[in-house]
């Protein structure tokens, strides 16, 4: 497993586009935007069906895999106001039913300010940002704290790799600078946005179910 140590604790990086800090059995989930088609839906784009049932089928996955007994979403667990939409809340409920031991809390991003904390039945404790946890602040946005090491969301950062007939692909990623760390976007139906690190950063990209860092070209 990929592993990097950040804020005093070692981080796992995860080929599902997430982050485990076994220390404390706990799961770091970025922009899972449960809702995201049903709103597309709503708003007359044809999207496809079932991201919601994907979304939590992968995190079902790793709470058995892992022996998860919380989870943080950093930002962004629903994505708008038509995310409670019946059929959503209640494949989420439903969900959440079979995993009633789990500690779920949310520290909310922007997409939650509009689209409202999670209903009280999913159990989910919301909370702004920075949640201290150890030497950690996990936050939404990418900015920097005085409280310790942030890792955050937001950015659904990905990494540009350029072959040589001019091909270039895109990968998700986890991207790590000094102060601050960002994790790719969970969620299954997502976009990507292509980031441009610092001399020094450490970029991990994501491909054929593997985490590999990416070595960054020395300035010349």
């Amino acid at each position: 497993m990929t592993t990097i140590s950040v804020g005093g604790h070692t981080l796992t990086l995860l080929p599902e586009k997430a982050a485990f800090l076994s220390d404390s059995r706990t799961l770091l989930v970025a922009d899972a935007h449960i809702g995201k088609a049903v709103s597309f839906r709503k708003l007359g784009v044809p999207v496809p069906h079932g991201t919601t049932t994907e979304t939590l089928a992968l995190l079902t996955t790793l709470v058995a895999r892992l022996g998860v007994q919380r989870i943080v979403f950093l930002g962004d667990f629903l994505h708008s106001a038509r995310s409670h939409a019946a059929s959503t809340m209640d494949a989420a409920a439903r969900w959440r039913s079979e995993h009633a031991a789990l500690e779920l809390t949310l520290v909310r991003g922007n997409h939650d300010d509009r689209a409202g904390d999670p209903p009280e039945r999913l159990g989910i404790t919301a909370v702004d940002e920075p949640l201290q946890l150890g030497g950690l602040a996990l936050c939404h946005h990418p900015d920097t704290v005085a409280e310790g090491y942030v890792l955050a969301g937001h950015l659904h950062p990905c990494v540009r790799l350029a072959g040589r007939a001019r091909d270039s692909l895109r990968l998700p990623c986890f991207w790590f600078g000094p102060q601050v760390g960002v994790l790719p976007a969970f969620g299954s139906f997502t976009g990507m946005h292509a980031v441009r690190p610092e001399p020094g950063d450490r970029v991990f990209g994501v491909a054929d179910e593997q985490v590999l860092e990416v070595r960054q070209k020395r300035p010349t």
